[in-house]
C-alpha cells in the first residue's frame, strides 16, 4: 500500500522515544512559557474557566490547546500555531486558551488522544464540542510546522460555530462519554500525588499531571479493581490504518490509499475519496475520524458518505469482532505501562515471515521476539523471572496463536488479574525454556 512521505515517517519513526524526549531544562521551559504567554493578547493562559466566560460574552467559539511544555514532540507544530502569520486571521475568531497541564481538565468534555503532546479542542460557549484535532505525523517529528491540516481544523470548527445550534443533533456523536471521575486528579492513582493546581513555588513540573498519564490512571483503575481493561482504553483513537485506509495528512479526511483485503478495500472506497460525513458526523481533521473509531462498537457497522468526483457516495464500514485490536500501540507512550502490567516490561516484536522460516517457525504461530526488557521497578519484572533478550515467546498465557505485542497486551489485560501468575515457554537458541510470570 502506497502512503505518503509524512505517513511513512510516522510508522518508521519511534514514537515512544518521541514522546518521551523532554528539553533539558524541563523546568525552565515551563516557567519560561508561563512568563511569555501569560500577557499574551491573544492567548488565555492556563485558564479553560475564563475561556468558556470569554466566549459567552463574545459569542466567539472557544479554542483549547493543550500542550506539554517540557515534551520535543510537536515542538514545530506549537511554534507555527503561536506565530504562523497565515493562521492569525482564523485564530482571531476563536477565544483562545493555552492549556499546559491535565490536572483538573473536565474530563466529561475533555477526551482526545492523551497520547499525543500537542491537541486541540473547538467547543461552543454551552460547552459542546465541535471537533478535535491531533497530528502524529508532527509528534513523530518535533521540527515538522506544516500547518495545513490545522488550518482546515480551524475552518472546519468555525463553519460548525455559524451553523450551530441547527446543527447540534450532527454533533451528538462528537460528544465525551460518561466517566466515572470528574478530574484526573480525582483517580485514585494521580490522586495520589497530584492537586488541581500546580507547585509555582516549588517544583512545577513534578506538580504536573501530563496528558498521558489520564490514560494510564484510567487503565490502572480497572487493573486495580481486578476488572478488565475496556478494549478502548487499551487501543484508543485508532487510526485510519486500523481499518486499512491511510488519509492525506494535509486535508480534513480524504483517502490516499487503501490496504487490500482491508474492511475499507471491503467497503469500497477509493483513493480521492473526501468524508462527508461519518456515522453522521461532520469531520474537522483526521483526529475526528479516529474519535468515530474510538466509540465504535467491538462488531457493527459504521455508516460514512463521501464525496467522489461530484457525487455523494453512501459505504458501510462492517467491523468484525476483534478489529480493533489491530490498531497498532507499540509505539505508544502509553504503552509503556500496559507492558509492565501485562508481560511484566517487555519490548515484544512479532517476528517476520522470513525471521520465522529462518528459525523453522510456522507462519501462524506465536513468536514474539524479546527486543528489550526493563529493568527497574514494575518494569523489571520479567527480567527478574528469568526472561531475555533476544528470546522468542511461543506460549504466554494460554497463547499459542500469531499476535502482535498490542494483540497479546489487549488478550492478557482482558483474562488476568494482578497476582495472578501466567505460564510462558521462549526460544533461546535451540533450547525451549519454560518460565512464570507475575501479573501485575
Amino acid at each position: 500500500m502506497k502512503i505518503s512521505r509524512l505517513l511513512a515517517a510516522f510508522l518508521l519513526g519511534s514514537l515512544s522515544l518521541a514522546h518521551a524526549a523532554a528539553v533539558k531544562d524541563r523546568e525552565g521551559a515551563v516557567r519560561g512559557d508561563k512568563a511569555r504567554m501569560e500577557s499574551d493578547a491573544r492567548w488565555l493562559y492556563n485558564d479553560v474557566d475564563r475561556g468558556f466566560a470569554e466566549a459567552q460574552r463574545t459569542g466567539k467559539p472557544l479554542l483549547v490547546v493543550l500542550r506539554c511544555i517540557p515534551c520535543l514532540s510537536c515542538v514545530g507544530l506549537d511554534a507555527a500555531v503561536l506565530t504562523e502569520p497565515a493562521l492569525a486571521p482564523l485564530l482571531d475568531q476563536f477565544v483562545c486558551v493555552r492549556l499546559i497541564n491535565a490536572n483538573a481538565i473536565d474530563l466529561a468534555r475533555f477526551q482526545f488522544d492523551y497520547d499525543l503532546s500537542f491537541s486541540t479542542l473547538f467547543f461552543n460557549a454551552d460547552g459542546t464540542l465541535y471537533g478535535r484535532y491531533g497530528s502524529w505525523v508532527h509528534q513523530a517529528d518535533p521540527d515538522a510546522k506544516e500547518t495545513i491540516g490545522y488550518r482546515k481544523a480551524l475552518e472546519g470548527a468555525l463553519a460548525l460555530h455559524r451553523g450551530y445550534p441547527a446543527n447540534r443533533a450532527a454533533l451528538a456523536g462528537k460528544q465525551g462519554e460518561p466517566v466515572p471521575f470528574r478530574t484526573p486528579v480525582e483517580i485514585p492513582e494521580l490522586a495520589k500525588k497530584y492537586g488541581r493546581e500546580l507547585n509555582w513555588g516549588g517544583n512545577v513540573v513534578q506538580s504536573c499531571v501530563h496528558c498521558h498519564q489520564v490514560g494510564e490512571a484510567f487503565r490502572g483503575w480497572y487493573r486495580e479493581k481486578g476488572e478488565p481493561v475496556p478494549p478502548a482504553r487499551i487501543y484508543p483513537l485508532p487510526a485510519a490504518e486500523t481499518i486499512g485506509l491511510s488519509l492525506a495528512a494535509d486535508h480534513t479526511a480524504t483517502v490516499t490509499a487503501i490496504a487490500p483485503g482491508s474492511i475499507a478495500a471491503r467497503a469500497g472506497f477509493r483513493a480521492g475519496d473526501a468524508f462527508a460525513s461519518f456515522e453522521g458526523q461532520p469531520l474537522i481533521s483526521v483526529a475526528d475520524f479516529s474519535w468515530v473509531l474510538h466509540r465504535a462498537p467491538e462488531a457493527g457497522a459504521l455508516a460514512a458518505v463521501v464525496r467522489r468526483g461530484e457525487k455523494e457516495i453512501p459505504l458501510t464500514l462492517d467491523l468484525p469482532a476483534g478489529w480493533r485490536t489491530k490498531s497498532d500501540i507499540s509505539r505508544r507512550v502509553g504503552t509503556w505501562s500496559m507492558r509492565a502490567m501485562a508481560h511484566g516490561g517487555m519490548n515484544l516484536v512479532d517476528l517476520d515471515d522470513a525471521a520465522r522460516k529462518e528459525r523453522r517457525l510456522p507462519a501462524t504461530s506465536l513468536a514474539l521476539l524479546v527486543k528489550g526488557l526493563g529493568n527497574f521497578g514494575k518494569h523489571g519484572t520479567a527480567k527478574k523471572a528469568g526472561f531475555q533478550k533476544d528470546d522468542v515467546i511461543v506460549a504466554f498465557a494460554g497463547e499459542q496463536t500469531r499476535l502482535t505485542e498490542g494483540e497479546l497486551i489487549g488478550r492478557v489485560l482482558a483474562k488476568t488479574k494482578i497476582g495472578e501468575t501466567v505460564e510462558a515457554t521462549v526460544l533461546r537458541g535451540n533450547e525451549r525454556v519454560a518460565l512464570t510470570l507475575p501479573m501485575q
